[in-house]
C-alpha cells in the first residue's frame, strides 16, 4: 500500500471516528430536547383538559384570554425545541452525507485498483506461466521468494475483494440512515407546521377576545387590585400565625424570630430540607399556570400581581395532599375567600389555599400524602384552582424548586 493510500485510509477513518463522536453528542442533545418536548406536550394536553374540557357555554371572559396566553407560551416552547431538533438533524444530514461521499471516493478508488489487478491477473493466470515463472528461478532463495510473492499477491487481491464489500456495505447502511435522518426531519417540519398553524388560531382568538374585552378593561384592572388586595391579606394572616406559633413555641424569649424547637422537630426539618426537590406535588394531576414572585399579569400588561406561591390548575373535585409529614398550624378561611390549610413541619410550613372542603382541623398530625381537602371550582368560569406556598420561618420559598418535575 503506497503512502498515499496509507494517508487516505487514515483520514477516512478519522472522519468515521469524528462522525460517531459528533453523532453521539448530537442523540443525547436530541434525546433530552425530545424528553422536554414530550413534559410539554403532556402540559399541553393537561391545560386543554383542565382549563377548556367541558367548558359551559357561555359569553367569553377575561379568564379565557389568561388559559389562553398560557397555552400559546407552552406551544411556542414546543416550537422552538422541535427547530432545535431540527437543526441538530440538518448538521448530522451534512456529516452523512460528507461521509457518504467520502465512502463513493473510497470505493471507486479500490474497484478501479481491484479491476486493474484483475486484468493483469488474466494475463498471466495459465498455471504454465506461473510454473515458468518459478522454474525460471536462478537460486533456490529466489524460487522461495517468488512462491512467497504469489501468496501474498493471492492475498492482497482476496483483501481486495473483501474491502470493496465491505466498502458497499457501509455505503449502503450510510444511504440509510441518510434517508432516515431525511424522513425524520420531515416529518418535524410538517408537525412543526400543524403547531404554528394551531398558534396562529389560537393568537387570532385571543385578539377577538381582547377585542370584544376592550371596553371593560378598567373592569377588570380593578378585579384584579381585588383579587391582589384579598390575596395579600391572606398571606399578612398567614404571616402573622406564624410570627404568633413562633412566640408561642418560646417560652423564654419572645424576642426571637425562629421556633424553638424539640429534638424531632428539629430532625423533622432536617428531613424537610432533605428532601428539597423531591417532595411530591400537592395534588395528583396539575399544570402550573402562574409562577411565583411578582410579575406582569399575562393579559393587563400593566397590572402586576404578587403571588407567595404557585397557582396549580387541576381537574374538578381533586384531592389534595400534604407534601411532608407535619403538624396542622391553622385552619383559616376570610369573608369573600376558601379555606387556606397551614401545615408546620419543624421551621418549615407549607400552605394550601382555595379549598372547597377540608378533612383535617387545627392540632391534628399529618403524614407525607394524607389527603386534607379538595380543590375549589368555579363554577363561572369551571376552572379548579389550588395556590400552593412553603415557608422558612415567614419567608416564602419558591415552591417549584422543592417539589418534584412533573
Amino acid at each position: 500500500m503506497t503512502f498515499q493510500h496509507r494517508l487516505q485510509s487514515g483520514l477516512f477513518l478519522f472522519i468515521v471516528f469524528f462522525n460517531l463522536q459528533f453523532v453521539t453528542a448530537q442523540k443525547d442533545s436530541r434525546l433530552g430536547l425530545e424528553e422536554k418536548k414530550i413534559q410539554i406536550q403532556k402540559e399541553i394536553k393537561a391545560i386543554n383538559e383542565m382549563l377548556f374540557d367541558n367548558k359551559k357555554k357561555k359569553a367569553v371572559v377575561f379568564s379565557d384570554i389568561e388559559n389562553l396566553n398560557y397555552k400559546i407560551q407552552r406551544k411556542e416552547e414546543l416550537v422552538k425545541l422541535t427547530n432545535q431538533q431540527i437543526n441538530f438533524l440538518e448538521e448530522e444530514i451534512k456529516l452523512n452525507i460528507s461521509q457518504q461521499i467520502e465512502l463513493e471516493s473510497q470505493l471507486k478508488e479500490v474497484k478501479e485498483a481491484y479491476g486493474k489487478m484483475i486484468l493483469k491477473s488474466y494475463k498471466t493466470k495459465s498455471g504454465k506461466n506461473r510454473v515458468m515463472f518459478l522454474l525460471s528461478s536462478e537460486t533456490f532463495f529466489q524460487a522461495f521468494k517468488r512462491v512467497q510473492y504469489m501468496k501474498q499477491y493471492a492475498t492482497f487481491r482476496k483483501n481486495q475483494g473483501l474491502k470493496i464489500t465491505l466498502l458497499s456495505n457501509n455505503l449502503k447502511a450510510a444511504n440509510e440512515v441518510l434517508l432516515v435522518k431525511k424522513n425524520e426531519k420531515e416529518e418535524l417540519i410538517l408537525s412543526n407546521r400543524k403547531v404554528q398553524k394551531s398558534l396562529k388560531n389560537e393568537k387570532n382568538q385571543v385578539n377577538e377576545i381582547a377585542y370584544e374585552l376592550r371596553k371593560k378593561e378598567k373592569k377588570y384592572k380593578k378585579e384584579i387590585v381585588k383579587k391582589q388586595i384579598l390575596s395579600s391579606k391572606i398571606d399578612k394572616e398567614i404571616e402573622k400565625l406564624i410570627r404568633e406559633a413562633i412566640v408561642r413555641s418560646n417560652k423564654n424569649n419572645k424576642k426571637s424570630k425562629s421556633f424553638d424547637l424539640t429534638p424531632e422537630a428539629k430532625a423533622l426539618a432536617k428531613k424537610f430540607v432533605l428532601n428539597k426537590g423531591k417532595l411530591p406535588w400537592p395534588v395528583l394531576r396539575g399544570v402550573v399556570i402562574q409562577k411565583f414572585g411578582t410579575q406582569p399579569h399575562p393579559v393587563v400588561k400593566t397590572a402586576k400581581i404578587k403571588s407567595n406561591g404557585i397557582v396549580i390548575a387541576t381537574p374538578k373535585f381533586e384531592k389534595v395532599k400534604t407534601v411532608f409529614e407535619g403538624t396542622v398550624l391553622s385552619v383559616l378561611q376570610f369573608k369573600g375567600s376558601n379555606p387556606t390549610i397551614l401545615i408546620q413541619h419543624g421551621n418549615y410550613i407549607s400552605a394550601y389555599k382555595n379549598l372547597s372542603k377540608v378533612y383535617v382541623k387545627k392540632g391534628d398530625t399529618v403524614l407525607s400524602s394524607q389527603e386534607i381537602g379538595q380543590v375549589f371550582t368555579n363554577n363561572s368560569t369551571g376552572q379548579s384552582t389550588i395556590q400552593f406556598s412553603i415557608f422558612e420561618k415567614t419567608t416564602p420559598m419558591n415552591p417549584l424548586l422543592w417539589i418534584l418535575k412533573m
